[in-house]
């Protein structure tokens, strides 16, 4: 996509026989944004019209309007906008579709910052020696720049969205034109800032255009975060081939063919984001629902008739859970440890009493993007009994926040006392007694007395100084 761009731009030099002087920063986002999403919408309908051709003509609308249609639903649904229907709304959406708008917004993020010479205005480093409130103020105006750059592509993105939700429109589906505008402007903000501010430099520059503190809480975060999706994924996967026969069996119930069972495979990877989510919200405790009156926890396991995806397939057998399965909930503790030692190590602080405060905090930051990811992985999915499928937000951010907090705060409290302790020993072995007074009998017997080597003089002698000998006169 962005080779594209730089083609029509290097086209357009030649033809004028010179250098092209920089767009401004507005009209590369805009051209950023319009290219974004006709790549974007170029490829859902392709995919769209493959499955129209290989299920029947009614299942996507009548004629060619209609996968027209429907692949601008599927696009406003990769960036998690939803949907209203008769008797409900959709809002199980799955998160893997985010990964194709994420991705080209990205390179149109990179491109753009390049197309308006970003990196010229924003370099990573300053000169050595520069001071801390030079070096404070470049920082936020860096952080100002990624900003404008992020708002210059979202915003006619989202504008340009809004649009496709209109025309998206039918009988049976009609988007939320406010979820509509919001996604399409956070996905697009977000991810266009981070494209700005990976030209500063390598991924450590980035990190560092945040005060220190708030880099060692968005580093335990992340870490914290990592470890209890990596086993999310390990337990997720686990199930998949424990109950590998169940989901053969649901797969043939549908009957989906040769290129239907290739996009229902297509499908079933883009939900295992939401599965794994899931399983995130199991580890920590509350579990999941799959419809109301559903639970799925470590506690226990109850499930009612659930919708006939094959993924589903690989949910526990309700009843009690063996006792054994109760052991999953220490890894949010386990996580919460590793992340607390790593807020100790990037900023370690004199006070001891605090470094578990901000372990904590590494908790509550940990807890709020766990809530938020439980959000984005479930919703409704009509109405009636699928009005609740998927975890509860608050109950999944305050037991990751509890769990992780604690955990977080003791060992940040731990390394941050080792690490204090570390630095001060080497300094207490270094230090020796200063030379008491020449009259001194105790300090004469084992100190010398100390003296001034003067610079050696043409005769090749050597002039030493007694220092206390204005003392002796």
């Amino acid at each position: 996509m962005t080779a594209l761009l730089d083609q029509l731009r290097a086209s357009r030099n030649q033809e004028e026989g010179g250098e092209e002087p920089r767009r401004p920063l507005p009209v590369s986002g805009m051209l950023a944004a319009v290219l974004t999403l006709g790549v974007g919408l170029a490829v859902v309908i392709t995919l769209t019209l493959v499955g129209w051709i290989a299920a029947p003509r009614s299942a996507l609308g009548q004629g060619l309007p209609g996968v027209f249609r429907t692949a601008c639903q599927l696009w406003l649904a990769a960036h998690h906008a939803g949907f209203a229907i008769p008797g409900g709304r959709v809002g199980l959406l799955p998160l893997g579709l985010m990964v194709l708008p994420a991705t080209l917004l990205y390179r149109a993020g990179l491109w753009m910052a390049r197309d308006a010479d970003l990196r010229l205005r924003m370099p990573a480093r300053l000169p050595k020696g520069t001071s801390k409130d030079l070096a404070n103020a470049r920082r936020r105006a860096q952080i100002v720049l990624i900003a404008r750059a992020g708002i210059s592509l979202a915003a006619p993105y989202a504008i340009l969205a809004g649009v496709i939700a209109l025309v998206a429109q039918n009988e049976i589906t009609t988007p939320f034109l406010g979820e509509v505008l919001l996604s399409h402007l956070l996905l697009a903000f977000v991810t266009t800032s981070v494209a700005t501010a990976r030209t500063i430099g390598p991924w450590k520059s980035m990190l560092r255009l945040l005060p220190e503190r708030a880099r060692a809480l968005t580093v335990g975060t992340a870490v914290a975060l990592s470890i209890l999706l990596a086993a999310a994924l390990l337990l997720v996967l686990g199930a998949i081939v424990t109950h590998v026969g169940q989901i053969q069996r649901l797969s043939d119930l549908l009957s989906p063919g040769v290129v239907g069972g290739a996009l229902l495979l297509l499908i079933e990877g883009l939900y295992l984001a939401n599965a794994v989510v899931w399983g995130m919200a199991y580890i920590a405790g509350p579990g999941f629902a799959i419809g109301t009156g559903t639970l799925v926890a470590p506690t226990g396991v109850k499930l009612a008739a659930v919708p006939t995806l094959p993924l589903l397939g690989a949910l526990p057998d309700s009843g009690t859970s063996p006792p054994w399965v109760m052991a999953v909930i220490a890894l949010p503790f386990a996580a919460g440890a590793v992340a607390g030692v790593f807020v100790a190590r990037i900023a370690p602080t004199p006070a001891l009493e605090t470094a578990p405060l901000w372990g904590f905090a590494c908790g509550l930051t940990t807890g709020a993007v766990a809530g938020l990811l439980s959000a984005l992985s479930g919703g409704p999915l009509g109405g009636a009994r699928l009005s609740a499928v998927g975890p509860s937000p608050w109950e999944v951010a305050l037991s990751v926040a509890l769990e992780v907090g604690v955990a977080a705060g003791i060992s940040a409290g731990l390394a941050n006392w080792w690490l204090i302790s570390k630095q001060s020993i080497p300094k207490l072995r270094k230090a020796r007694p200063l030379p008491g007074h020449w009259m001194d009998a105790t300090e004469a017997d084992t100190q010398p007395i100390p003296v001034i080597r003067d610079e050696p003089q043409d005769d090749g002698h050597v002039i030493y100084v007694d220092p206390y000998a204005w003392d002796r006169d």
